[in-house]
Parts: C-alpha cells; sequence; structure tokens
C-alpha cells in the first residue's frame, strides 16, 4: 500500500481504537437485558443508554473537534482514547440508571472525533492515491468488532457479568493509548485554520446535504439491521441462539464490504462511489424480504447485506472530507454524527410497520426506501457539481 513500517503501526494503532469504538457502541445491545436486570429497570429504559451514547457521538463530534484544533492530531487521539477508555470503565461500575445514562453519554463523546481526525491522519499517511485504503485500514478495527470484539463482549456480560463487557472496552483502551504513543508520528495541528475558520465550513450548502443523505441512506441499513433478531426467529424460524451467530456472519460481511469499498473509492469519485453503494443496498434488503423464508438463504443473505451496507463507510468518509477542504477533521467527524442519527432513524421507522401490525419484513422494505432516497440525494448531489463546474467554464470562457 506504499506505507513504511511506522506508518503501518501507526495504522493498527487507529484500528485498535476503532475496534474499541465499535464493541463499545454495539455490545450493549447484545447485553440490555442483563444491564436492565442489574439496575432493576425495564429493558426498554436500559435502551436509553443506546440513546445516549448515540448523542454524545452526535454531540462530541464537532464540539471536540473545534475544541482541539490547536493541538497537534496525535496528542489529540490520545487524549480522546483516554477520555474514551475512563468513561467506559466507569460505566461498568455503574450502580443506578441515571449514572449509566450520563456514563454512557459521555462515552460516546470522543467517538466522532477519533474517528473523523483518524481518517484524515490515515489519509495523510498513505502514499498518494491510496488515502481510501488507509480510512479503510482504521475502519476495520470498527468492522472487526462486530465479528470479534461483540460476540466475546455479549458472552461474557451474559454469562458472567455485564461490567465484564465494559471492562474488557476499557483494557482496549488502555493498549490502544499505549500503540498511539509509541507508534503515532508526530503530526501537525489537528486544525490549520483555526476554530473560527473551521466553523465557517457549516455554511457550506453541500455539506448539510451529505449529512442528510448519510441520516437516510445508513438509515436504510439499520431499519434492517435493529430488527434482524426477530426476523431470523420469527419469519426464518431459527432459534435464539442462531441470533448470535448470524450477527458474526454480518459482521465478516461488514469487513468484507468495508475494502470493497475502499476500492471502489478509489476507482470511482467518493459520491459515485456511494450511490452504487446504496443502490446495491436498495436491492439486497428488497429481496432480504422474499429471501427471510428461507432459514439458509437468510444466512448467506445476512451476510451479503453486511457486505454491501459497508461498502459505503470508506466513499461516504472521504466525501465528507472532500466537501469540507480547510476543515476536513471537523467534516470528517461531521460523518459519525450523521451516523448515529442514521442509526436512531432507521431503528425508529422500521419500527413503524411492525407497531403497525406488519411482520418483521418489513423494516427490510422500509430500509431499501431510505436508502433509495439516499441514491437521490447523492445523484442530486452529483448534477449539482456538474451544473457548477459548467458555469464556471462558461464564465471563464466569457472573460477571456
Amino acid at each position: 500500500m506504499g506505507l513504511d513500517k511506522t506508518n503501518k503501526k501507526a495504522l493498527f494503532a487507529l484500528a485498535m481504537g476503532g475496534f474499541g469504538i465499535g464493541m463499545t457502541e454495539f455490545v450493549i445491545m447484545g447485553i440490555l437485558p442483563n444491564v436492565a436486570s442489574s439496575l432493576q429497570i425495564t429493558i426498554p429504559q436500559a435502551g436509553h443508554f443506546i440513546a445516549a451514547y448515540a448523542l454524545g457521538v452526535v454531540v462530541g463530534a464537532p464540539t471536540l473537534t473545534l475544541l482541539s484544533g490547536r493541538w497537534s492530531a496525535h496528542k489529540v487521539l490520545l487524549f480522546l482514547m483516554l477520555w474514551f477508555t475512563v468513561f467506559n470503565t466507569v460505566s461498568a461500575f455503574s450502580t443506578s440508571y441515571d449514572m449509566m445514562l450520563v456514563t454512557r453519554f459521555l462515552s460516546g463523546l470522543p467517538h466522532g472525533a477519533f474517528f473523523g481526525i483518524g481518517a484524515v491522519v490515515a489519509g495523510k499517511l498513505a502514499r498518494k492515491g491510496k488515502a481510501a485504503q488507509a480510512i479503510a485500514i482504521m475502519f476495520a478495527g470498527l468492522t472487526v468488532a462486530n465479528v470479534v470484539g461483540v460476540p466475546l463482549g455479549t458472552y461474557l456480560g451474559q454469562h458472567y457479568s455485564w461490567s465484564l463487557s465494559f471492562i474488557l472496552v476499557g483494557i482496549v483502551g488502555v493498549f490502544t493509548m499505549l500503540a498511539l504513543y509509541f507508534w503515532m508520528p508526530q503530526l501537525e495541528r489537528a486544525s490549520s485554520e483555526g476554530m473560527i475558520k473551521d466553523l465557517k465550513v457549516f455554511k457550506r450548502l453541500e455539506l448539510w446535504v451529505i449529512i442528510l443523505l448519510t441520516i437516510v441512506g445508513t438509515g436504510g441499513f439499520f431499519a434492517w439491521y435493529s430488527y434482524i433478531a426477530p426476523l431470523l426467529t420469527e419469519v426464518s424460524g431459527h432459534t435464539q441462539t442462531m441470533v448470535s451467530y448470524a450477527m458474526i456472519i454480518a459482521g465478516s460481511g461488514m469487513v468484507v464490504g468495508n475494502f470493497i469499498g475502499a476500492k471502489m473509492a478509489e476507482i470511482f469519485t467518493p459520491m459515485k462511489a456511494v450511490i452504487i453503494s446504496l443502490s446495491l443496498m436498495v436491492t439486497v434488503l428488497l429481496l432480504n424480504s422474499v429471501i427471510a423464508t428461507n432459514p439458509t438463504g437468510i444466512l448467506i443473505w445476512t451476510f451479503v447485506i453486511g457486505m454491501i451496507s459497508f461498502t459505503v463507510s470508506t466513499p461516504i468518509q472521504m466525501a465528507f472530507i472532500r466537501s469540507a477542504k480547510g476543515s476536513e477533521m471537523l467534516g470528517a467527524s461531521m460523518n459519525h454524527s450523521a451516523f448515529n442519527m442514521g442509526n436512531a432513524s432507521g431503528a425508529y421507522f422500521g419500527g413503524l410497520p411492525i407497531a403497525m401490525g406488519a411482520d418483521f419484513t418489513a423494516p427490510s422494505i422500509v430500509g431499501a426506501s431510505m436508502a433509495a432516497s439516499g441514491v437521490l440525494i447523492g445523484i442530486l448531489i452529483v448534477i449539482t457539481r456538474r451544473s457548477k463546474k459548467r458555469r464556471r467554464a462558461r464564465s471563464l470562457a466569457f472573460n477571456q
């Protein structure tokens, strides 16, 4: 990939951080009943911890990125991982609903900033033209967490104590800090513009349109993923035990899709790659409602959906970076705010037809509709860009 040994280690350090973040974001879904029982609350109340973490990501991504701009990027990454490690470890010792709610919110704050700054750093560590592959390596940590970290954390939480799941996240955080300290090279300031100039990036209409695309488009994936357990048990006829294996299968697809998406971003422009990815997502989600009745077919299709859905991760991250030129780290961090809003919106809209009496294939149809909306927004962005280029060319020709 055109990296020396030092830069490969630095990318591995970023991937370790992604692994820890992926664990803490998704492991709580598998141990929610255990947390609820321990804290003597209902499962819906325990679900607030998922929302609190997502809210932390949405708030923390732009806020911490803006506030940390004056320091060198490698020091900021180290600080963010320290914050992440402390509050995830404290979460393990929560004794009440209120304490857990606060610690989950605080745990989510560094998530978007770490990935946003890390994505820009990864791109700079790579050889010219290979930024997408470098970013994919960092995101690989997040996808591998769904194959290894989340199942392990879920097992510990279900069979021993849910606190162990978060202690394990804290241990990953400590090793990530050590890796960042020893392997990450000295880097320039996280922001080359300064806070006031960075804030001006929010005046760019295209950035807001990409945020909307991310919320709607990735929400399509979460409309399906949020209800994968009842789909497998109620429609496909699998036992509850098989759900854990299906999650690993989906995670394996995510790992593969992450690197396919990076290759797509190199072959096409990032936005075109996003449009292709979301178009494929529409197709596989629509077919899912048909395949779901086949017990074997649905397991294969779970891998396919996980793979297709995560081809969008690197291209959309690069689209944010390019749209926020001059304030790349702030722009990149907004991807993760939008991604978590997509998580919440997908789960909400996917649940509406179920509440109205539809079966558990309905969220896939909702997800396909959301992904299709993302495609239309992406096409609008491409058309608008081409129109601006033509107007600029005509203006230059007229002035000459």
